[in-house]
């Protein structure tokens, strides 16, 4: 089992996000605008799934998953929590978020489905999302631009992602999930996440008068598809999760405990699980 610890991020979101806040990059702006637009509604979703998929054990095997629950849900609250206040600040700019009434309806069509659904498309989630973060752990020179406090917590919630990437995967095992509906539904989150982010993100540049300018696709090609590119470095670690002996702690790092250990001062500890 993995040992998850609860952090309080120190930073303040009560003071506004300027505009084109990620290093003056509309597209940057954008994108992980975007992203932080569907975590509220998502990872309320992956704690339900998980809770329900805890539930779902037999009580003998419960305890042995009881911590790791339990640090999962602490932190993907914090992160619920603090990217609504980040929300909250770039509706500033007129952005309005057409992705999480989207997500709602899609949700409801598995509610009271057999638990293991939910955890499938969690751990799905959280390979792209652990995907997400090695990349940006590895490429932090993205945020140079940025204030300390985003750059903060972008970081800080990219290190969390990838110490939790099992948490969800685990307990599909647990309950004797198939590989089949395992990447069954990768397929389908594949599709249904790169869409709505790449929709999210074209509204976000469209309501902000930037979709048309040439840097706007610039940098879109070069942090997406350019050869350090996002989509083009996390191809490899994506298809691995394709194989019937896959398991997210086959693709890890040490950029999530660095980042951790070395930025200590941003956080208080909550808690450990």
């Amino acid at each position: 089992m993995t040992e998850l610890v609860v952090r309080r991020l120190l930073i303040d979101l009560e003071q506004p996000v300027a505009r084109h806040w990620c290093s003056g990059d509309a597209f940057l702006t954008a994108w992980f605008n975007a992203l932080s637009m569907s975590f509220p509604v998502g990872e309320q979703f992956f704690i339900d799934s998980v809770r329900k998929g805890f539930k779902a054990l037999a009580p003998e095997r419960q305890e042995a998953f009881r911590a790791e629950i339990q640090g999962f849900v602490g932190q993907e609250a914090t992160h619920r929590r603090i990217h609504a206040l980040f929300n909250a600040q770039i509706e500033q700019h007129g952005l309005v978020n057409d992705w999480e009434p989207r997500a709602r309806e899609r949700l409801r069509l598995i509610d009271g489905t057999d638990p293991r659904h939910g955890l499938a498309i969690t751990a799905a989630n959280e390979h792209f999302t652990a995907l997400f973060a090695e990349w940006l752990l590895s490429h932090e020179g993205v945020l140079d631009g940025c204030e300390p406090r985003l750059k903060a917590l972008w970081l800080w919630h990219s290190a969390e992602e990838a110490e939790h990437k099992c948490t969800a995967f685990d307990l599909y095992k647990a309950l004797d999930g198939s590989h089949a509906w395992r990447v069954r539904w990768m397929r389908r989150i594949t599709l249904i996440f790169l869409s709505d982010t790449l929709l999210q993100t074209v509204r976000n540049l469209r309501r902000d008068g930037t979709l048309w300018r040439w840097s706007t696709w610039r940098s879109g090609w070069h942090h997406l598809l350019g050869p350090q590119g996002l989509l083009r470095a996390s191809f490899q670690p994506w298809r691995a999760y394709f194989k019937p002996d896959f398991h997210p702690a086959q693709q890890t790092s040490e950029l999530s405990n660095d980042w951790l250990r070395n930025n200590a001062g941003l956080y208080t500890r909550v808690g450990s699980a």
